[in-house]
Parts: C-alpha cells; sequence; structure tokens
C-alpha cells in the first residue's frame, strides 16, 4: 500500500481530519487502495449499518430558480410535470407505502425558491397526520424558509430537513444565479438552530473540479452535517446540462472514497443519477458509501425498494428499522 495513504488511513482512525492538500492528495492515490481504505474507514466509523430513504415529488414544476441541471425550471424545456402541493392523502399513501417495505425515512421535497407561508402550514398538517399513523422518520425539502418556519416543521414532527449545497462556494455560480450560496448555508444553520439534523450534499457532474469536489465536504464538514447525498447529473433535455457527459463509474467510487477520509462518521448517501451505473452503485457502495435514496427520483427513474434491498443485503449491510 502507499505509505502515505496507509498514514492517513490511521490519521482518520484515530479521529483526526484530514485538510485540503491531503484530500486531494488520497483523492489521486491508486484506485483500488483508496475504495479499500475508504471502506475501512466506513466499517471502523459507521458498522453495517446502512440508510435507506426515500422521497416524493409533493409539488413539481413551476420553478422560479435557474439551477441549470433541472427539469424543474421555468427558465427551461425540461417537460416535467407540473402540479401544486399534493394533500394529505397522496403523501399519506406514500410514507405507509414506504414503511411497510422497511425503509427508515420518507421525505417530501417542493419545487420552488421555497414554499410560502400558507404552504408551510398546510404541509405541516400533513406531517402531523403522517406522524399520528407511521413510524417511519419524516424528512423535508422546501426551500429556503426561515427558522419559524423551520420550528413548525418540527413541531409538526420532521427530524431532518434537506437543502444541498449542489457544488463549490466558487462554483455555484456557473450553476444558479437565482439565489446564493450564502443562502443556503443561512436556510442549514436555521434549520440546525430549530433543532432540526440536517441532510445536505451535491450534485457531480455539473463541470466542477476536484477541488470543488474536495471544497463542498469540506464545507459540509464544518456544518457539522451528518448525511450527504451524492447525486451523479443525469442530463435531461431542454436544460442547459442536457448534453453533458455523465460521470463513469469508477470516478464516483473516488468521489465517496474521499468523502469517507473527509467525513468519516457520516452517511454518504448515494442518491440521483444511480440508475445510470450497470450495478445499480454496487461499486460505490464498497468505496465508502453507506445510505442510499431509493425508488424513483424527482423526474428521473429509481431503483425499487426491492432490488434495493436485495443489494443492501448481498453487500453485507443492514437496513435497520426504526
Amino acid at each position: 500500500m502507499n505509505t502515505e495513504l496507509e498514514k492517513l488511513t490511521e490519521q482518520v482512525l484515530k479521529g483526526k481530519s484530514i485538510n485540503k492538500e491531503e484530500a486531494l492528495f488520497i483523492y489521486n492515490t491508486e484506485y483500488e487502495q483508496l475504495t479499500q481504505s475508504a471502506d475501512k474507514i466506513r466499517k471502523a466509523f459507521c458498522g453495517n449499518d446502512f440508510d435507506m430513504c426515500s422521497i416524493i415529488n409533493g409539488k413539481s414544476g413551476k420553478c422560479s430558480e435557474n439551477c441549470r441541471y433541472c427539469a424543474q425550471s421555468a427558465h427551461f424545456c425540461g417537460g416535467s410535470e407540473e402540479y401544486s402541493l399534493l394533500d394529505t392523502n397522496a403523501l399519506m399513501e406514500g410514507a405507509v407505502y414506504n414503511e411497510v417495505r422497511g425503509v427508515q425515512r420518507f421525505s417530501v421535497v417542493t419545487s420552488g425558491k421555497r414554499l410560502s407561508k400558507e404552504e408551510v402550514d398546510k404541509v405541516c398538517e400533513s406531517y402531523k397526520a403522517m406522524r399520528g399513523e407511521c413510524k417511519i422518520a419524516l424528512c423535508a425539502s422546501h426551500g429556503l424558509l426561515d427558522y419559524e418556519d423551520f420550528v413548525k416543521l418540527k413541531n409538526a414532527g420532521v427530524v431532518r430537513y434537506h437543502n444541498n449545497l449542489e457544488t463549490s462556494r466558487r462554483n455555484f455560480p456557473n450553476i444558479c444565479t437565482t439565489h446564493t450560496y450564502d443562502d443556503k448555508i443561512k436556510a442549514i444553520k436555521a434549520a440546525q438552530k430549530a433543532g432540526l439534523e440536517v441532510c445536505s450534499g451535491g450534485i457531480m457532474g455539473l463541470g466542477e473540479t476536484v477541488e470543488d469536489r474536495i471544497d463542498m465536504a469540506l464545507e459540509l464538514r464544518g456544518l457539522g452535517i451528518k448525511s450527504v447525498p451524492v447525486n451523479v447529473l443525469n442530463p435531461i433535455k431542454g436544460t442547459p446540462l442536457g448534453d453533458v457527459k455523465p460521470l463513469d463509474e469508477k470516478e464516483v467510487c473516488r468521489i465517496a472514497a474521499v468523502y469517507r477520509f473527509i467525513l468519516p462518521d457520516a452517511k454518504i448517501r448515494l442518491a440521483g443519477g444511480r440508475g445510470l451505473f450497470s450495478d445499480k452503485g454496487k461499486a460505490i457502495f464498497r468505496s465508502g458509501a453507506n445510505a442510499a435514496i431509493t425508488g424513483d427520483m424527482l423526474t428521473t427513474s429509481g431503483i425499487t425498494i426491492a432490488d434495493d434491498m436485495r443489494i443492501v443485503k448481498e453487500l453485507g449491510f443492514e437496513v435497520k428499522r426504526s
């Protein structure tokens, strides 16, 4: 084994963080050694626990924001379905469906920069109803809300809020100009202040550099994030990034591995784009990742719960019911 990589692996195992320079070095080490070392760190900090969540598109399309990858943006012609906030019955059906199949978390995701105050109140009533009927952990993703909204979500039974940084601070203006990186960080900190856990990660393949990927991971570490979605761009025709070539699986394995070094005790969660890979992400789960979004994504097809449960079992992970 590369002696310097071995040294940095032991450093992380002993609880000492790596810096940016070390992360860049790790990223470019020999592939097999890198992924095996990351898996060793995952086992040491997280054991064989696997975190599985699902999402429902609770409000679709007509988004005011111009995120260049997104089919739901009103600025582009991504062809996504358009509908207003789903009612309690529809959301409850999704929660029950996932709970009985052993999924641990269920998240309602809505399009737009943020829900209105009236929509926050409406969805909180749905969360209260789901909390009363289901044991599945409830998560939410409703854009750039403020502290008072997060308190309402917390009181309604939501335990975790999702708000992706998407990419590095440097690269963010190349991806979106209708809101800022600091807007996202402000919302994340407000959610944490309200007592919510936060899930935040990004999309790989947006034209970012390796340094951008590492910068985002270091930002997440500084924010204390313990659930980190790693999406892979699935190019959608009609969006500005619709013709971008997707990343290959080995590159995503490297990303997952270096994220494990930077965030040793986090849930590194494979999310959108996993279906692009023939093995449905198995190699990435052997490279430090230990969580997934199962089922369909917001505007693209995902992997079925049954298939994911089988994959998890084959790899020796365990999904623990809440």
